[in-house]
């Protein structure tokens, strides 16, 4: 074999390496009838329909509902955790908030009590601290179960970039992790920041503001999605499109729903079924659905 067929020949055999690498590291959560399983980036099924419900994989576990309990997969939809728990949510930082009994707490990788069941509700740990219910009200807990911040907003969300959106007496602002305001109540509705940005709803039009509260991107739209590389998804008309950081349309609204862009990839609704564009508004797979998820990374 000459030494320019030998180098075709690894860069076919690299490239189809790579191709299945990304096959087995992406899944997404996609239902055929009444059953929920997990698709491969180019449509095929990698765990066939068998769920009840499934969630999105997140440090290598799903978790899923098989005759009516919550237990944990893996990638190749073995139970790792038996079904048992009346509800799950995704594994973060080794923790998984899990219902037992009407109660909430959380549980390792080997389905093992790290913080008992207590809270009337919970969110996921994020930078070692998660947004616990007790009492009718929302504050946060270490990951031992010690309170940082008392319960005392009527809703909360998780940290991110440092800040926190949560309701107090109607309007929602943003606290830091002492629990001081940074950007007082104000806004009929709100999320959290990402990439400097947060989504924030003032006289029933959304728009974006930075970490001062002032507007980068004037209320406007009908509602909209948080950014995600540069680009966010905005409705206007009764349809969906999404714009950059400007607010200027890079694909116009034409979507019945729509999710963010992850890993270069968007989730679209057209006729009632899901498909994917690339950045381009291109389909790379087309609407085919009636249910269906954004890829995530399996581990």
């Amino acid at each position: 074999m000459s030494r320019h067929m030998k180098k075709f020949v690894l860069l076919i055999s690299g490239l189809f390496l790579f191709s299945l690498v990304f096959s087995q590291d992406y899944l997404a959560r996609a239902r055929k009838g009444k059953e929920w399983g997990a698709i491969k980036t180019d449509g095929s099924w990698a765990i066939n329909p068998q769920f009840e419900r499934i969630n999105d994989f997140s440090e290598g576990l799903a978790a899923v509902k098989k005759n009516g309990e919550w237990g944990f997969v893996d990638a190749n939809g073995s139970f790792i955790i038996n079904p048992q728990f009346n509800d799950a949510h995704n594994f973060h930082e080794g923790k998984a908030a899990v219902k037992k009994n009407k109660e909430w707490g959380f549980v390792d990788k080997r389905g093992s009590w790290t913080i008992n069941p207590q809270f009337e509700n919970v969110k996921d740990f994020n930078g070692n601290i998660a947004a616990v219910k007790s009492g009718g009200e929302w504050g946060y807990v270490d990951d031992k179960g010690k309170y940082q911040i008392n319960p005392q907003f009527n809703r909360i969300s998780n940290f991110s970039e440092g800040l926190a959106c949560v309701l107090k007496d109607k309007q929602w602002g943003y606290i830091d992790k002492t629990g001081s305001w940074v950007i007082n109540p104000q806004f009929n509705d709100a999320h959290n920041f990402h990439e400097g940005k947060a989504a924030v709803k003032k006289n029933k039009e959304w728009g974006f503001v930075d970490k001062r509260g002032s507007w980068t991107i004037n209320p406007q739209f009908e509602n909209v999605k948080d950014f995600n590389g540069n680009i966010a998804a905005v409705k206007s008309g009764g349809e969906w499109g999404y714009v950059d950081g400007k607010g200027t349309w890079i694909i116009n609204p034409q979507y019945e729903k729509v999710r963010n862009f992850k890993n270069g990839k968007a989730m679209v609704r057209k006729d009632g079924e899901w498909g994917w564009i690339n950045t381009s508004g291109t389909y790379i797979i087309n609407p085919q659905f009636p249910n269906a998820y954004p890829f995530v990374k399996v581990n």
